[in-house]
């Protein structure tokens, strides 16, 4: 019998993507406009019908402090062609909805190698797996880490804590937390930067060193990229 070939004009990822509660799926053009995403996304976006997002920007869609970090991401892998992979990242959208996730960007190339747009998914970061045997194992590490916050815990600390070299270590986290060891511990840094912002008036230099920070410029910076916001215009952003 011959072999028919797949036609990828007519491979259902998008209506694949559609059924996926939990994942944020889009393609953009090179202008950075959305030309397909899933209802996952339209619906964060506070939108019905997904096909109100085709043709507009993020900006355009959740504003322009918020939507420009994306926008600057998209760009960097349209002029580069290099990918992110698995950026720990806490987005933010207009129904009130916030929560951390893992965001993978790839360029989409023509028939020639050209790239012709960005396509991405941002997928919901798991609740931890408690039920997994290496769960009490890790419970000294993340005791210790949330007890040791300012002091910027190392892996190589943690890993002594625990018993494990730093791989084992981190293969655990994985298995558990669906995060590196490092990117657990950024998270912790960061939730409890952003609880601070919220839940109190102390200065941005304070909240930074609480977090482990010894450089403001550093912890705003990470903050950005981790958020797409500085601390000062989280601080101020709308609160459901």
């Amino acid at each position: 019998m011959e072999k028919q070939l797949i036609n990828k004009e007519h491979w259902p990822v998008e209506e694949l993507f559609d059924s996926l509660a939990d994942i944020v799926f889009f393609v953009k053009d090179t202008s950075g406009r959305y030309a397909v995403v899933n209802n996952t996304l339209a619906a964060r976006c506070n939108l019905r019908d997904k096909k109100a997002l085709i043709g507009k920007t993020p900006s355009q869609v959740l504003g322009a402090s918020l939507g420009a970090s994306y926008e600057k991401q998209d760009r960097a892998v349209l002029v580069t062609g290099e990918p992110i992979l698995n950026q720990l990242e806490l987005h933010m959208y207009p129904n009130h909805s916030i929560g951390w996730c893992l965001t993978n960007k790839r360029a989409v190339r023509g028939a020639r190698g050209a790239v012709t747009g960005v396509a991405g998914v941002s997928q919901d970061l798991r609740a931890p797996d408690i039920s997994h045997d290496d769960y009490e194992q890790l419970k000294s590490v993340t005791d210790h880490i949330n007890r040791h916050l300012g002091d910027a815990p190392e892996i190589k600390t943690l890993s002594a804590i625990a018993g494990l070299s730093p791989f084992q270590l981190d293969r655990r986290f994985r298995r558990v937390f669906g995060l590196s060891t490092g990117q657990w511990v950024l998270k912790q840094r960061l939730d409890l930067a952003r609880r601070q912002l919220i839940q109190s008036r102390a200065p941005i230099a304070e909240i930074a060193l609480n977090a482990g920070y010894r450089d403001q410029s550093a912890f705003s910076r990470q903050f950005l990229r981790a958020t797409g916001l500085t601390p000062s215009a989280f601080r101020q952003a709308p609160r459901p």
